[in-house]
């Protein structure tokens, strides 16, 4: 099991207790409200509402939220119209890459943050197409691996259009298409097994081996420093740090 897969199992922990203090609604809101900006409040027909609303449901985000923010995104409220998507490329300690999405009203503001971030833990910002050929965006639907018959969720994956299942130690990774994300989770939960997150996210196509604890540190400090920053939605790195170091080295 890769150290950057057991990221998105430890990130979604971290995340989901943000998420009961309500530090996560926010970010989720605005990530909600810029899709059904740009694509409309539909999300049968608007792949990026679709699954802004699936995240936003895998940090338990309560329904009249969400529709408040598609309504906001899409009746030209002057909260949802100031937001829009960047992304910003750069690179960490050891040269490993990172990708940072952000939703923000104000591009200078937070591109001179994202920057400091940067600097600050060793990494340095790069231009755009730096490092995003790196990764492909993918459906991640994490599923609870406590009592799991393995083969039968590998089958009801593949059957609903998974294409990878892999095993981090406490959830199983469940990655597909970005388009079947949703079938994935439906069809997971509707045979009973317990889905602890659905999104999408950049998937790294190869990964920097991390092998001393010291630099692990110092990426981890940028990835979550990055992460704490207001507007930014979502970091992806492609290191890949022993599954017992990272626990260790995450604050």
């Amino acid at each position: 099991m890769s150290g950057h897969s057991k990221w998105s199992s430890i990130k979604h922990k971290k995340g989901a207790a943000d998420a009961k203090r309500g530090q996560l609604f926010s970010k989720l809101s605005r990530a909600i409200m810029v899709a059904a900006k740009e694509g409309g409040p539909d999300p049968t027909g608007n792949l990026a509402l679709q699954n802004a609303i699936e995240k936003a449901r895998s940090y338990s985000m309560p329904k009249d939220n969400i529709e408040r923010a598609i309504a906001k995104g899409a009746g030209g409220d002057a909260e949802g119209a100031n937001f829009e998507t960047v992304v910003y490329e750069g690179y960490g300690p050891d040269g490993v890459a990172v990708l940072v999405e952000a939703v923000t009203d104000n591009r200078n503001r937070t591109a001179s943050e994202v920057r400091h971030v940067f600097s600050r833990h060793g990494g340095n910002l790069g231009t755009t197409g730096a490092v995003a050929w790196q990764f492909d965006r993918r459906g991640v639907v994490l599923v609870a691996a406590s009592g799991v018959d393995e083969d039968e969720l590998v089958l009801v994956a593949a059957d609903a259009g998974a294409d990878d299942v892999e095993l981090d130690g406490s959830s199983y990774v469940v990655s597909s298409a970005p388009e079947a994300t949703s079938t994935v989770r439906g069809a997971l939960e509707g045979a009973g097994f317990a889905v602890e997150s659905a999104e999408l996210a950049m998937i790294p196509k190869t990964t920097v081996a991390i092998v001393d604890e010291a630099t692990a540190r110092r990426v981890m400090k940028l990835v979550e420093s990055l992460e704490e920053t207001e507007d930014v939605q979502d970091v992806y790195a492609n290191f890949d740090i022993p599954g017992a170091m990272l626990e260790a080295v995450v604050s």
